[in-house]
């Protein structure tokens, strides 16, 4: 509790500070374009590692085993498409949003619209798991009420964002990525040592046996939600309050309700949600030759690949840089920050099968980071690593939930009100509210799944439109809009169908949940077919705007966007335009590596 209550108020304090710099409109949305490269990218790590990242990542890995692996992959991978095709060239751009820059590239208003549209929904999307995640973490280490975590992250969150916008979070964020590194990182050391040396209790078996883990002692489950279970082998079980144990047959599912338990002898097997590997052999070879797999594997490949450069609270920090190169510059960091980090929920989530399989019964997975050091140190060495660990998993929740507020909040107050910086603040308490609602009303999932969907819709709405509209020149609004409405409605229609599928025994064929193999496909053949259709509508200005986008920095042609409606803090006085020319040798735009 008390790690938590720390970070709680370091992330409040280092807020607080930074919002007394804060005046206007443009310290709100882009910091004044004066973050240096390495803040810059320790931020958007910080912003990037969110709940499906410390939590998530290690719960796939425990129930999938590596399949699972794809995730790191695809979460880090992503940002080297970015850096090759949109960093750069959308910083040039000089816009503040995103959808400020699908206005400056194609010059429609209409398309700015909808875009913005899709730019709430994604963040809000994006920030459900967040809030569940931060429940998850509370209600396992201090057995608290499930509403109390997303409520407090919203809280601290929402001050934060309210207070100083993004020159207020840039600071908390780039300090929250290095705890969470240390947080991540410390215990996974620790507890391979301890490992390795023979020490903590017996494990559930070796990684390598054929062989399905199996119960240490005697084991009861409490099961907190619905769940099918299945096993590999002939296992015992006692339901409830039976007198006499009932035997598991392998190759059935067994369906049990909320509420129930389970009591395991010591020596059976444990059993694991249906469509989980249950023995460690399937856990170690990836896919399991069927086509549906391998095609699913591809899905998340293009989900996570390309889903990072569409994602509207990744892309908006890079506004914050002062020119292209160092756009440019800060990706390149990001990739090392990214690859550092993911090593350790990976290790930390093969530990978990050896520890705690018992989570493999719930299926709450996503709690393995969390119970794991008690599981391999108990008493207090185990408590004081434990806290560690929990102190990272609640900064990932707030660095996250800090980013997708500022990015939504921007978008929300510059393209729905006026766009003063009191309409800013108005906007980001509205934001804030909605995802903690839906948080609280829905069933949690697979937190690196939920994210999964985020990424999926972003890889099919802006992923095209950025790539085209930075490096095709036939790119028309028409053709932009047409892409992004096949490709948004078709992954809304799976995410509703998956949706309804889960409480209603999941009938929804595999792509529901991992669209993106279809749906981005289809979203680029669109956009290009409709484009080419509708050539009378590429803006007039083609010419100077691909020039901006691509010419090197020192020439001088970078201009920053208008936005006519700044204004200070305070509100005492007038907006007005605020224009910024980047020119080498000038101090405006200097920065330091």
């Amino acid at each position: 509790m008390a790690s938590i209550v720390l970070v709680g108020v370091v992330t409040f304090y280092l807020g607080h500070r930074s919002s007394r710099f804060a005046s206007s409109t443009h310290d709100f949305l882009v910091a004044r374009r004066t973050v240096r490269s390495r803040r810059n990218a320790a931020a958007i790590s910080g912003e990037y590692l969110s709940a499906a990242s410390f939590l998530g990542v290690a719960g796939v890995v425990l129930k999938d085993g590596v399949d699972a692996l794809w995730f790191p992959i695809g979460f880090t991978a992503g940002y080297l498409a970015l850096m090759l095709f949109v960093a750069a060239p959308l910083r040039r751009s000089g816009a503040y949003t995103l959808p400020d820059f699908l206005e400056a590239r194609l010059g429609s208003v209409r398309l700015r619209r909808f875009a913005t549209a899709f730019v709430v929904f994604i963040g809000i999307l994006y920030m459900v798991p967040q809030l569940q995640g931060a429940s998850l973490a509370l209600t396992n280490i201090l057995a608290a009420p499930e509403w109390l975590g997303a409520v407090v992250v919203t809280a601290v969150v929402a001050v934060n964002v309210i207070a100083g916008g993004m020159r207020a979070i840039t600071v908390v964020q780039a300090f929250q990525y290095w705890l969470k590194l240390f947080a991540i990182a410390a215990p996974a050391f620790v507890l391979c040592g301890v490992f390795l040396v023979g020490g903590g209790p017996p494990t559930s078996g070796a990684l390598s046996s054929p062989a399905p883990p199996t119960f240490t002692e005697t084991t009861t489950v409490d099961v907190q939600t619905d769940v099918t279970l299945q096993v590999s082998t002939l296992t015992p079980v006692t339901v409830n309050d039976q007198e006499l144990p009932a035997l598991w047959l392998p190759d059935e599912q067994y369906q049990v309700g909320e509420g129930s338990t389970l009591r395991f002898p010591a020596g059976a097997a444990v059993p694991v949600v249906a469509g989980a590997p249950a023995d460690n052999q399937s856990w170690l070879i990836p896919g399991d030759g069927d086509l549906t797999d391998l095609l699913s594997t591809y899905s998340l490949i293009f989900a996570t690949f390309l889903g990072t450069m569409g994602l509207p609270h990744v892309l908006v920090r890079f506004y914050t840089n002062p020119d292209g190169k160092a756009a440019r510059r800060t990706t390149v960091h990001v990739l090392l920050l990214l690859g550092l980090f993911y090593l350790f929920p990976t290790l930390l989530g093969a530990l978990s099968r050896l520890y705690v399989p018992e989570l493999l019964v719930t299926g709450s997975t996503d709690a393995a980071i969390l119970l794991l050091p008690s599981a391999i140190l108990p008493g207090v060495a185990g408590k004081i690593i434990g806290s560690i660990t929990a102190a990272g998993a609640f900064a990932a929740f707030l660095s996250t939930a800090s980013g997708l507020l500022v990015s939504v909040a921007g978008v929300v107050s510059t393209d729905v009100l006026p766009g003063r910086v009191r309409d800013f603040r108005v906007a980001a308490a509205i934001v804030a509210l909605l995802p903690m609602g839906i948080a609280l009303g829905i069933r949690q999932e697979d937190l690196s799944l939920s994210v999964g969907m985020s990424f999926a819709l972003a890889a099919s709405t802006f992923s095209p439109l950025l790539m085209l509209g930075i490096w095709w020149r036939k790119l028309t609004w028409t053709g932009a809009l047409a892409g992004m409405t096949v490709g948004g409605t078709l992954v809304l229609g799976a995410l509703v169908a998956n949706v309804v599928s889960n409480y209603t025994g999941d009938w929804a064929p595999w792509f529901t949940g991992q669209p993106a193999l279809f749906t981005v496909p289809a979203a680029f053949l669109t956009t290009i077919l409709v484009s080419l259709a509708s050539s009378d509508n590429v803006p007039p200005d083609l010419n100077a705007v691909m020039l901006r986008l691509h010419a090197p920095d020192p020439l001088g042609f970078m201009r920053d966007r208008e936005v006519a409606r700044f204004g200070k803090a305070d509100e005492r006085d007038e907006p007005r335009p605020y224009k910024v020319k980047v020119v080498k040798g000038s101090k405006r735009g200097r920065h330091r590596k």
